[in-house]
């Protein structure tokens, strides 16, 4: 029986997220939605983990934003909890309440249903915030075409994982997953 809990290349990128991460001397929280906390597992599966991650929140619905990361109502009423803004929200909200020196937020549409012509399933956001911040901030929407619920959330975790290198300089951040 095989050690692996999730797919190859999501578990070779958190392992590579640990240990450049580990290098860096950082540590890294997450806030997670459509991912439903796989970011956070695909890193504590990585021997040695706890010297890196400090925590995980997945808050998976609005009021778990507006209680657990203290994202403001009106981000959600005005742009949506799929937004550029509660993402970043999100990123801010996981490090004040956590000792980590970077954080990523993921809050998607994984479907099958949930889309809206604005913002059709596969729609997916990131941000990264960093304590010191001596690089640009990250924000990014992308869209995921054509996969089923499994594969976005799958394209969301490697994409929040990149985020989380160190190396990863906000000019590539946005690319597409």
């Amino acid at each position: 029986m095989s050690d692996r809990l999730l797919p190859a290349d999501i578990e070779e990128l958190a392992r590579r997220v640990i240990e450049e991460n580990a290098a860096a001397g950082r540590t890294i929280a997450v806030a997670e939605s459509c991912t439903g906390g796989l970011v956070a597992a695909a890193l504590t599966q990585v021997a040695g983990s706890s010297a890196v991650f400090d925590r995980g929140f997945v808050t998976y619905s609005n009021e778990a934003k507006l209680e657990s990361l203290g994202v403001a109502r009106d981000i959600i009423d005005t742009f949506g909890a799929v937004s550029v803004a509660c993402a970043w929200a999100m990123a801010q909200g996981a490090l004040r309440h956590s000792h980590a020196d970077v954080a990523v937020a993921v809050s998607g549409v994984a479907g099958p249903g949930g889309g809206t012509a604005l913002k059709p399933v596969g729609t997916v956001v990131f941000a990264r915030a960093e304590r010191h911040a001596d690089r640009e901030p990250v924000s990014d929407m992308r869209q995921i075409e054509g996969g089923t619920r499994s594969e976005i959330r799958a394209q969301a975790t490697l994409a929040a994982l990149e985020l989380l290198l160190p190396s990863q300089p906000a000019s590539e951040a946005g690319g597409a997953p």
